[in-house]
């Protein structure tokens, strides 16, 4: 509760929070809006290898051209200044900078830029979950012992579901259930770049289709990122996949009590303690009112027969049975929110979320027939799609994440729904990011 304050003492100090961005995008604009009327923190600089996209994104962002004219890093830092440059290693390496957000979407790019960071001393908050969901669990371990703070990002559903998870058990509560709303159909599994306009027409008025990267959104419809983001919270908060992932329940944001509960009492999980996402969709094709398409939620119970009591009276949204209730949020603003991650790393030493441990992963999942010889185009791309999978079964059968399923191919024919394998695909070993990841899975293989 006391950020805001803390801030505002290393603005009279004169030592505001140096920033590095890399990564101009959607998310890291949203930052630099606020960002720039935020006492406390400095954008030092903003590296894209796109400058002409990072001046216009900070004009877009309401940033006046006199305060992104920094010449070099050192000008920036002396002068409160900011730099746009296209090498994103001179942000990591500059003695100046005390938190890089890493914001590429990439995830080779993320570890490399991770690692960097962590070498170099610097706190490093990952907007690019994409990395996480390939070799978090490494790398916050890594930071660690570094002495330094790897983060989720505030704002994005993985950080915010993390604290709900948190809250609940700091408050005694059991977790039965966390995860967030999406708009789902299982059809959308087989979605791809040049067929996802058909299902973006029906709920968003895009009028320029140029200005929005239909791989990037696909990735949303697919299935991937809920995947994606649903592994970083189980990774982060100690929850764990379902056998076969997210089932996608509809739900309107009054009934996540009553459906993400286990099997056994009239639920859809297999058990207690996993992620589910629900769908703003019926199976029929028709909406869910009410839905929690942009939220979060955490479903937990209690074994006080007085606590349950105290539900009803509070107006908890409980199930029938009144043992479960759940609390959820109703939206999430991303990158407007990302100062969080930054304050709290610099002045708590705390990230808002972290991997604490390799119970989840997401593996490349067949979308059609794949050929021998074919080339993987990753994260919602025409090929693949990304499927939550237990760490454990994933480290077993030796799965391919989805993460690193882009520009390599396949040594044999894959049927439509298949989990792809390591032993599928010819990828090269000396890859620094596969590198990474098989370090990772040697680590935690026991």
């Amino acid at each position: 509760m006391n950020l805001h304050r803390m801030l505002l003492e290393r603005q009279s100090a004169g030592k505001p929070i140096t920033i590095g961005i890399i990564g101009a995008g959607k998310f890291g604009t949203m930052f630099l809006s606020q960002a720039r009327q935020t006492a406390g923190m400095h954008v030092v600089a903003v590296a894209d290898l796109n400058t002409a996209r990072a001046r216009s994104q900070l004009k877009l962002a309401c940033w006046p051209e006199e305060q992104y004219a920094a010449t070099s890093l050192d000008d920036a830092v002396k002068n409160g200044a900011t730099l746009v440059t296209e090498n994103g290693d001179s942000l990591v390496t500059h003695p100046g900078i005390e938190v890089i957000i890493e914001a590429t979407g990439d995830p080779g790019a993320g570890i490399r830029f991770a690692l960097k960071a962590i070498e170099n001393g610097k706190h490093i908050v990952m907007v690019n979950v994409e990395a996480d969901a390939v070799a978090g669990p490494l790398l916050a371990r890594k930071a660690k012992q570094a002495g330094v703070v790897y983060s989720l990002a505030w704002g994005d559903q993985p950080a915010l579901i993390a604290d709900h998870v948190d809250w609940a058990r700091a408050a005694g509560f059991r977790v039965v259930a966390a995860g967030k709303g999406t708009r789902y159909h299982p059809t959308y599994h087989q979605s791809t770049p040049d067929t996802v306009w058909d299902i973006l027409d029906k709920y968003m008025k895009i009028r320029d289709r140029n200005s929005i990267n239909p791989k990037m959104f696909n990735s949303f419809v697919d299935g991937t990122k809920s995947g994606i983001e649903m592994t970083a919270v189980c990774n982060a908060t100690g929850l764990e996949s379902q056998t076969e992932g997210l089932s996608f329940p509809p739900a309107t944001r009054f009934e996540h009590a009553e459906i993400c509960k286990p099997k056994s009492d009239g639920g859809v999980l297999e058990r207690k303690g996993v992620t589910e996402v629900t769908s703003s969709v019926y199976r029929d094709g028709s909406d869910v009112p009410h839905s929690l398409v942009m939220g979060t939620y955490v479903v937990f119970e209690t074994d006080s027969a007085y606590s349950e009591e105290c539900f009803r009276e509070y107006s908890m949204l409980q199930d029938k049975s009144g043992k479960y209730s759940c609390l959820y949020r109703p939206t999430h603003m991303i990158g407007l929110e990302l100062g969080i991650s930054v304050a709290s790393a610099a002045l708590r030493k705390e990230p808002t979320g972290a991997p604490i441990c390799f119970n989840a992963d997401v593996v490349a999942t067949a979308k059609r027939d794949l050929k021998t010889g074919e080339m993987l185009d990753g994260e919602g791309g025409f090929c693949v799609w990304g499927k939550q999978t237990p760490a454990q079964a994933s480290l077993a059968e030796g799965y391919l994440p989805l993460g690193l399923a882009h520009k390599i191919k396949l040594k044999r024919d894959i049927p439509q729904g298949a989990r792809l394998k390591w032993s599928d695909v010819d990828f090269d070993p000396n890859d620094a990011a596969i590198k990474v990841r098989r370090e990772m899975e040697a680590t935690f293989s026991g």
